[in-house]
């Protein structure tokens, strides 16, 4: 049996624990952890009261407060759905000036169009619509079907080349590939479709090329593009005399649009998002298009 020991300094009794002459004192708990513990304690006793706490099989303690985080989350689901129909209801039956002169509608529409452009645009338009190769940009303003709000909400309902019966048909044939202009004739055209948005220290030089170009433009292009190549909004055909390029404005990508033509496809939207959601969407896309301009 081990003789008790009290630490001469401390006053505490040791352990009986030796290590190399460093001996262990059986110190007390201090008294804030007691404390501590205790009212942690009576606090947890607390919740377990008021809140739902333990498990009895197939129910559990529901505590004087009745809580219940489910009901909350169907509260303000509910809530949120009736909030939902008040502006949707508004927004339906609201001309589209009428919704953009009203800031409060539009604010809406900044929220709800941009989570619905995110969800089912931005993969080929870009998340801030700024477009990329093959697909037009929505911000700049360059519509290809126009861009009042009622053209915006049928290129978005129906489509483009897409399945729908009514979808917008567009396509740039093939010059080069189906042989009917020669390698030399697009050259020629390249030059001209270039030279009208693209100011080039080497056009004067090309000056021949040029005009030869703007003949074989006349001839078959015009009647898509248009003789001034200001594009047709009816039929789709871009302006060549702008900067917005679809496909890239450089030499080497305007003579493989002539070369191999050119089809987009845009699917229709018609079923997949409700009506109230495509008219959302084409005041958004009309609210960016206005603030990049």
């Amino acid at each position: 049996m081990e003789i008790e020991e009290r630490d001469k300094y401390t006053g505490h009794m040791t352990t009986g624990h030796d290590w190399n002459g460093i001996k262990e004192l059986n110190t007390g708990v201090p008294n804030a952890v007691w404390i501590f513990l205790f009212i942690s304690f009576v606090f947890s006793v607390i919740c377990w009261i008021l809140w739902p706490a333990w498990p009895l099989g197939d129910t559990y303690t529901k505590g004087l407060l009745q809580t219940d985080q489910l009901k909350r989350v169907d509260q303000v689901v509910e809530r949120a759905i009736d909030e939902r129909v008040v502006w949707t209801n508004r927004i339906t039956g609201l001309d589209y000036g009428e919704i953009q002169s009203d800031p409060g509608l539009m604010q809406i529409v900044r929220e709800n169009g941009g989570r619905l452009f995110l969800d089912n645009c931005a993969a080929c338009h870009g998340e801030k619509g700024e477009g990329g190769p093959g697909f037009p940009a929505l911000k700049d303003g360059a519509w290809l079907w126009g861009g009042t709000p009622e053209a915006i909400s049928d290129t978005i309902r129906f489509g483009i080349n897409s399945e729908h019966e009514n979808s917008r048909t567009s396509e740039m044939l093939a010059f080069g590939r189906d042989q009917m202009l020669a390698r030399g004739e697009i050259i020629k055209l390249t030059d001209y479709v270039q030279s009208l948005s693209h100011a080039s220290p080497d056009q004067e030089a090309r000056k021949d090329d040029i005009a030869s170009g703007k003949a074989l433009f006349l001839e078959n292009c015009s009647a898509c593009h248009g003789e001034n190549a200001k594009g047709n909004i009816e039929m789709g055909a871009p302006d060549l005399t702008d900067s917005h390029w679809i496909y890239g404005g450089t030499r080497e990508t305007i003579f493989k649009s002539i070369w191999n033509g050119r089809k987009g496809h845009m699917p229709s939207w018609q079923g997949r998002i409700s009506e109230v959601d495509q008219k959302i969407l084409t005041l958004y896309l009309l609210d960016i298009s206005v603030e990049e301009r």
